[in-house]
């Protein structure tokens, strides 16, 4: 799309334009209740991933069942119990980060970076490659929240190991700034020039779905036309390993590393542990519409909450899940019975798959119309990016009418009974609205929901 052109639906480059169904009908009619400057819809989506940095690229793979665990090669996992992670190899910043940065920054920061300038580029408000377009904003209302987990995990360590090693004054002068977890949001903020809302924030697993519900809130609070949001984390590095490990929460598959992340099979033994970025620039539609930008899909709406229970492990009974889910589901204005496709936080721990399966069950009495999918049994658990990259995941499914697999389903446990897990192959599928989870250490709970842009 051009520049300047009308907003409008964007019906995919694989599949035909399909007449609505009731259920999208629905979704319309909800969404239309919304004055143009409170809806919020996503008009730029960037990624970095262990399949790439093309969001095409990476939905292709994660519908043909690519997975992109393998041993480490990164540092020497050998004397570790688990020896395997999806780790990103030959990054490529697209010399969209210049070489003196590139050489500094910590990898959290170099996705922050990359996946938010190719985000911009996308909606067509990147400052260098999309001129025009950026200065056909205020910049004074575009805002940025990515957020990270652990934040630059690499510097961290790097600086404890010359205090240790060589004392305070081999400390580098980055330590603290790449180390600390609102800089990846700020530097894109320095770089682009956008002054709207600006911080981080960190929960864990669930710190970019946060992201976009409190990003959401910004634009239909009146603080912000655009912003950016999403999530980011590198922490496949001995002390990231070394912690999850000690943990306990790591499988050790290490045999098998393929077959390794399994949601809902009796033979899980723990998470994956990923890495990468996933931000969209969201837009209230008002804004996007006085633009003319193509627009991807809609961010209907999202909810927090927290189980008040463990630190690490999520309430048996589901109900802090269950919770998050309804509240969403009231921020997005629809009904439960017309969300047909759910991207489960599904790690597969013992514990967490069948607390969110109970969950859903829960919510969803009914859900013989339901696909629920696992993105991490393909890429990995990418913890503080996790919600970005399987946002992105869900929005490419609904652009595309298919839904990937879950893989290694072979031997389910009985409570995920009477419900599809899109088990090892693709299906096709015309989503009408969908929600996507992410629950982090510390009962963090955080649902989204998005569904396909209808004028």
């Amino acid at each position: 799309m051009q520049l300047g052109q009308r907003a409008r639906p964007f019906s995919g480059v694989s599949a035909p334009r399909r007449p609505a169904r009731a259920g999208s009908v629905a979704v319309r009619a909800a969404a239309a209740t919304r004055d143009p400057k409170q809806r919020i819809v996503i008009t730029g989506i960037g990624i970095c991933s262990v399949h790439g940095n093309d969001p095409d690229a990476f939905y292709s793979k994660l519908l043909d069942g690519v997975s992109g665990v393998g041993l480490i090669d990164r540092f020497d996992a050998s004397e570790f119990p688990t020896k395997f992670a999806a780790q990103i190899r030959n990054f490529d910043d697209e010399g969209l980060i210049d070489k003196k940065n590139a050489r500094r920054y910590d990898d959290c920061l170099k996705y922050t970076m990359v996946s938010g300038k190719k985000a911009l580029i996308m909606a067509g408000l990147e400052k260098e490659r999309c001129s025009e377009g950026y200065k056909s904003v205020d910049p004074t209302r575009v805002g940025v929240l990515v957020g990270t987990g652990m934040g630059g995990l690499t510097v961290f360590q790097d600086g404890v190991s010359n205090l240790v090693q060589k004392g305070y004054k081999k400390i580098s002068p980055f330590f603290i700034p790449y180390a600390i977890t609102n800089m990846g949001g700020a530097l894109l903020a320095i770089d682009q020039g956008f002054m709207g809302p600006n911080y981080s924030i960190s929960t864990a697993c669930a710190t970019a779905n946060y992201a976009f519900v409190a990003a959401a809130n910004h634009i239909r609070n009146g603080d912000a036309d655009v912003m950016i949001a999403g999530g980011s984390e590198a922490p496949i590095i001995p002390v990231g390993l070394g912690g999850f490990v000690a943990c306990r929460a790591l499988s050790q598959r290490n045999d098998e590393p393929q077959k390794a992340s399994r949601p809902w099979d009796c033979d899980r033994d723990g998470f994956v542990m990923g890495e990468g970025a996933g931000v969209l620039v969201m837009e209230s539609l008002e804004h996007a519409t006085k633009r003319g930008a193509k627009i991807y899909g809609e961010y209907l709406g999202g909810a927090v909450t927290c189980d008040a229970h463990h630190m690490t492990d999520p309430r048996a009974d589901g109900l802090g899940v269950s919770t998050c889910i309804e509240l969403a589901l009231k921020d997005a204005r629809i009904p439960k019975e017309q969300v047909n496709y759910i991207n489960a936080h599904a790690t597969s721990t013992l514990v967490g798959d069948i607390a969110e399966i109970k969950a859903i069950k829960k919510v969803f009495t009914d859900t013989t119309h339901l696909k629920v999918n696992g993105t991490k049994s393909l890429i990995g658990h990418c913890l503080g990016a996790a919600a970005g990259v399987e946002a992105i995941a869900a929005l490419k499914a609904i652009e595309t009418g298919w839904v990937h697999p879950t893989l290694n389903q072979h031997n389910l446990i009985e409570e995920v009974a009477g419900i599809d897990t899109v088990p090892n192959e693709k299906k096709q599928h015309q989503i009408t609205a969908a929600i996507s989870n992410s629950f982090g250490f510390g009962g963090h709970n955080s649902v989204v929901v998005f569904a396909p842009f209808r004028e």
